[in-house]
């Protein structure tokens, strides 16, 4: 796959991550149910593309770490969502550029060129921005969790640096079926009530939402640098807003607006200039 064309499948899987919060407000189950579910339905999305493509199962140790990063990512952001603002924890779960850069440099001895830095900060700086009306102080315990979130996603992305494409789905594959695992006694403790409207929309969120998402990740991935996939995916937070206003009327304000052009011109710049870099490398 070109670099191009990895780009833009993961910007559409940052879109259609983004279209969560719409359905998650539907169904009246808890935040684990919802995020257990889904990745079961997601999970199944991801064998059956693994299956059509011929794509073999490799449990090895890379894909175990990558597997259980995902499904603490997944289940702290939903904890996140129960214990600080929604807004803190899309900010702070999107701290994941940060810790790429850092865990790369300290772990990895990876140099990263002033481009890139400057396209994390202004990126983060975006984001907050786009939110910076909704953050609010206090709720420590959500905001760590959030934090941890971030952490656990950078080292997912950080791990599919050379993994080949049995690695990086069988990866995402074990992460569902873990997130699952997960979820089991506390929908024993408390059980999904059933209804047309809620497994519509949660048939919405495991297969649109989640699973064919992580089935674009997966591919993109072997064409797109960790840092690449982790920015592009910032996408995911600018347009949950703008479903919330398209579907319940909540206009955004200015400061989320300036954000959203920051990050946007940000990406955009930033894309252009890593082609045109690495078209002169190829020269």
């Amino acid at each position: 796959m070109s670099r191009n064309r990895a780009i833009l499948e993961m910007l559409l899987c940052a879109a259609l991550w983004s279209i969560a919060g719409i359905f998650i407000k539907l169904i009246p189950w808890s935040s684990i149910a919802i995020a257990g579910v889904r990745s079961l339905i997601a999970g199944a999305v991801m064998f059956v593309y693994m299956r059509c493509r011929k794509i073999g199962f490799t449990a090895n140790r890379r894909s175990f770490i990558g597997a259980a990063a995902i499904c603490c990512t997944l289940t702290c952001f939903v904890a996140a969502n129960k214990l600080t603002t929604a807004a803190n924890a899309i900010v702070l779960q999107f701290t994941t550029p940060i810790f790429i850069v850092v865990f790369s440099a300290l772990f990895l001895k990876k140099r990263f060129s002033r481009a890139d830095v400057a396209a994390v900060v202004l990126t983060m700086l975006g984001i907050s921005l786009f939110f910076f009306d909704q953050l609010a102080p206090g709720h420590l315990a959500g905001n760590c969790i959030a934090i941890v979130a971030g952490m656990s996603f950078a080292c997912y992305y950080m791990g599919l640096e050379g993994a080949s494409e049995s690695e990086r789905m069988s990866t995402i594959l074990m992460a569902h079926a873990l997130t699952f695992c997960v979820s089991i006694p506390f929908m024993l403790a408390e059980p999904p009530v059933l209804g047309a409207a809620p497994v519509a929309c949660i048939l919405v969120l495991g297969i649109v939402q989640l699973g064919i998402p992580y089935v674009l990740l997966g591919r993109a991935a072997g064409s797109c640098p960790p840092l690449a996939c982790s920015l592009l995916s910032a996408v995911e937070p600018l347009l949950n807003p703008v479903w919330v206003f398209v579907f319940d009327g909540e206009a955004p304000g200015a400061w989320a607006l300036v954000g959203g052009v920051l990050v946007i011109t940000t990406i955009t710049v930033w894309c252009i200039y890593g082609d045109l870099r690495e078209r002169k490398r190829k020269a």
